[in-house]
């Protein structure tokens, strides 16, 4: 099961983009949660995996090119303290950045928050392409 307090961030984040939103004046549909994770059963994992879920896929996507270059922002949530990006996130992050994304590893909701606000202004300085960042 995902960990409950990286659930509890991602509520926090989703819920400061409800009013968030309105200042970058972009529709509050453009920032939303990629469901991968979670149990499942073998059955539902497999048409899953047979549809395309891959494994990696950072938890948010924000669905705007900016004036200044951002192409989207790809944002993997973690706990406060302690969060680690798998192996497979380390390598889907890796790619999306070298096509020109930009990728986040937000520790709480209030990196996440910065990160969408320096994303948005043109001044974000996470992990995009081609060189990869220090990873946890």
């Amino acid at each position: 099961m995902r960990n409950e307090l990286e659930h509890i961030e991602q509520v926090d984040l989703m819920h400061w983009w409800s009013l968030a939103h309105k200042q970058f004046g972009i529709p509050e549909q453009l920032l939303f949660a990629i469901p991968n994770g979670g149990q499942r059963s073998i059955v539902t994992a497999s048409k899953l995996k047979a549809e395309g879920v891959r494994a990696g896929v950072p938890d948010l996507f924000l669905a705007y090119p900016t004036p200044h270059g951002g192409r989207g922002l790809f944002i993997e949530m973690k706990k406060p303290i302690g969060g680690r990006v798998s192996y497979n996130q380390d390598v889907m992050l890796f790619n999306l950045a070298n096509v020109g994304y930009h990728c986040a590893i937000c520790h709480g909701w209030l990196e996440a928050k910065d990160a969408i606000e320096k994303y948005m202004k043109g001044d974000y300085i996470g992990l995009h392409g081609p060189q990869k960042a220090h990873l946890n």
